[in-house]
């Protein structure tokens, strides 16, 4: 093995590539990064640290570059940005106007996606609002979609059932917010990928929840199609979901319904990337689920075998077009109705951090993935090993040289039918855990990103579309992302599990009339234990049967025992008395200052199993656990209207908002062409 380049130098170089050498651990101490795992990431971004000769060279080409501008800066809307003295050119406004700029961007530039051309190259500026308007006092649902079985269920919640708990909710509950999990497109073939978190795309949606009933092709379809469409229903009463027979069965019913109908729309937006997911789509039906073991002339979507695939495999590329038709058109319905209720903010989607390795994104945008690194957590009290959650990161000099064009489409896609976006792991627009190839989770390091223009980017979508953003901070976090989030607007994530004040004794539970009012509020998350699992302390006593306990089953239940109490004495202190802990949780989080108060179907009807158990793939039925009642029986229940009369006598409902405009597609002016 070659001697590792000088710690010096090698930090130098990577400061400049914003990797970092150090950060502090969840305890708050120093963590120095050991020098090979800097080396091997720094690889990753393209840049050959292995030697003191290489780091210099490179040190030398950072510093030729050190004075110009980034490939894509940010600005905020009447604050201007300085350039730098020398640097002047014409700012090419997405409007098609021309502003010429000396040493400074002016103040008064509008909202938009604009160009900034020099004598020697061209910059993608992006201009965002300062802050975003204040987000209504409502309540609502955070819902697992695929939970909600209703009678016209195939075997899951689908985009049927969301129109559905809109419209009741809003006109029937008063409820004025739905957050729903990742809706985004899966990997086509069976065995289905179940975690949502983990989609083939961020761009595009998902035909697992299609209503196949709502589709016009099934309305206009002869009595026998339709009779055959019927026949071919999975049960839907299943102990656990059954993710890959309910995809079975509404392929083979959306294929029936596409070979007898004239009528095969394709979405209005059918443009180059939607037509490449498409082909990926087909292809991974031939090929596999990972395109990174097809063959190899169709690992490359530029390739003339692409496209000469794509063209062998017609029919079933406009079948996967038609799909994505029907999707669009069943979510906007789904919002449609949350606007018909009422609502004062509207459906609000989840955007995972990242996107599978083997799928459609990271196929058709290899030019902007580190595709051999995962990103995941460093190691701290509760995951000493860290955490890999085997998703490719984008590269932030890729995402620079390319106008941020990959966030974009991907904000875009999120807020096409929905009225807000809630960012999972927020943390990550500002740095994200890097896992080199080879190494264990806890083996890696900090990759910075440009937060500015990630978030003068996610406010600029967000303003177009009059919708409002959630960012999922909890956990370790840097304090630059919560006070810059609460700054510009942004809500971020209270639980009340997690609100204590950690540095008092005993670390009591801090009331939720003293949280911070430009945050989201939850009882719990699908991470953590439903309510009724809380009380029967559920989640110990799965983790000590799977052997994922870190201490004896006493100690964890004394511990739980001891978190309990204190959240006893919290409703103690707020004068909620009363047998029926459910209702008490969410009567002492109706009054909390925060913007929006959510509870899950799962928490009101008394359900003892969360959604996810982290830690687990198959060990535990993760993203598979059905509601405990049908929908149309949930608005009827009486558990649900006394969980919930707490939330609707504090916060009552509120006048809708102003009407969201419809998406407007590509900007007039694409930086990044």
């Amino acid at each position: 093995m070659p001697p590792a380049p000088d710690r010096d130098a090698l930090a130098r170089l990577a400061a400049a590539h914003g990797v970092a050498t150090s950060y502090e651990g969840s305890d708050r101490t120093p963590v120095t990064v050991d020098d090979e795992i800097v080396v091997a990431v720094l690889g990753q971004l393209g840049v050959d640290a292995t030697s003191d000769a290489a780091v210099t060279r490179a040190i030398e080409a950072a510093e030729r570059t050190s004075g110009r501008l980034p490939g894509t800066i940010a600005a905020t809307q009447g604050l201007g940005r300085e350039l730098g003295e020398g640097i002047a050119g014409t700012l090419h406004l997405e409007d098609g106007g021309g502003v010429e700029v000396d040493g400074a961007l002016p103040a008064d530039l509008p909202l938009g996606w604009h160009r900034l051309s020099t004598d020697d190259r061209d910059v993608t500026v992006v201009v965002g609002p300062a802050r975003l308007p204040d987000v209504p006092r409502t309540w609502g649902w955070m819902l697992q979609l695929y939970s909600l079985r209703s009678d016209a269920s195939w075997g899951m919640g689908d985009y049927g059932d969301l129109a559905q708990i809109a419209r009741r909710a809003g006109t029937e509950q008063g409820a004025g917010v739905l957050l729903v999990n990742p809706v985004q497109a899966f990997v086509p073939s069976t065995p289905l990928q179940r975690s949502p978190y983990s989609p083939a795309s961020r761009r595009f949606a998902s035909p697992l929840y299609l209503r196949v009933a709502d589709t016009a092709a099934f309305r206009d379809a002869s009595s026998e199609v339709r009779a055959a469409v019927e026949r071919l229903a999975p049960p839907n009463a299943t102990a656990l979901i059954e993710h890959d027979d309910v995809w079975r069965a509404k392929r083979t019913a959306l294929e029936l319904l596409w070979e007898h109908t004239t009528e095969r729309p394709v979405p209005a937006e059918a443009d180059d990337d939607l037509r490449a997911f498409a082909i990926w789509s087909a292809l991974a039906e031939v090929h596999g689920s990972d395109w990174r073991r097809w063959p190899e002339p169709l690992r490359d979507p530029a390739s003339p075998a692409v496209a000469a695939a794509g063209d062998e495999l017609d029919d079933r590329v406009a079948f996967h077009l038609w799909l994505q038709a029907l999707c669009r058109e069943q979510l906007d319905g789904a919002r449609a109705a949350a606007h018909d209720a009422g609502m004062a903010v509207g459906l609000v989607h989840d955007l995972p951090v990242g996107v599978d390795p083997g799928g459609a994104d990271a196929w058709a945008q290899q030019d902007v993935f580190a595709s051999d690194v995962r990103v995941g957590c460093p190691a701290d009290a509760f995951n000493p090993l860290g955490q890999d959650w085997g998703l490719p990161p984008w590269r932030p000099d890729r995402l620079a040289e390319t106008g941020y064009a990959a966030f974009r489409d991907v904000v875009r896609s999120v807020l096409r039918h929905g009225d807000g976006i809630r960012v999972d792991h927020v943390a990550g627009l500002w740095r994200l855990w890097w896992i080199p190839p080879g190494e264990p989770a806890h083996r890696g390091t900090y990759v910075h990103y440009d937060a500015d223009v990630m978030l003068a980017a996610l406010l600029l979508e967000a303003t177009r579309e009059d919708a409002i953003v959630v960012g999922e901070d909890l956990g370790t976090v840097e304090e630059v992302v919560t006070e810059t989030m609460h700054r510009r607007g942004i809500l971020s994530s209270a639980v009340l599990w997690f609100e204590r004040d950690w540095e008092a004794p005993g670390q009591p539970h801090v009331p939720p009339q003293r949280w911070e009012p430009e945050t989201m509020a939850s009882i719990s998350t699908h991470d953590l234990p439903t309510v009724a699992g809380w009380i029967a302390d559920e989640r110990v006593r799965v983790q000590h049967r799977l052997g994922l306990l870190e201490e004896s089953l006493s100690d964890a239940l004394a511990t739980a025992a001891a978190d309990r109490a204190a959240l006893l004495d919290l409703l103690r202190d707020e004068g909620i008395a009363g047998d029926d802990l459910v209702v008490a949780l969410h009567a002492v989080i109706a009054p909390a200052a925060s913007r929006l108060v959510l509870s899950s179907p799962a928490d009101a009807v008394g359900q003892l199993d969360q959604p996810n158990l982290p830690g687990t793939v198959d060990e535990y039925p993760n993203w598979r656990i059905p509601l405990p009642v049908r929908l149309e029986d949930f608005f009827t229940d009486p558990r649900v209207a006394a969980a919930i009369a707490p939330l609707r006598e504090a916060r009552p409902a509120t006048t809708q908002r102003e009407a969201r405009p419809p998406h407007r597609g590509t900007s007039p002016t694409d930086p990044s062409t």
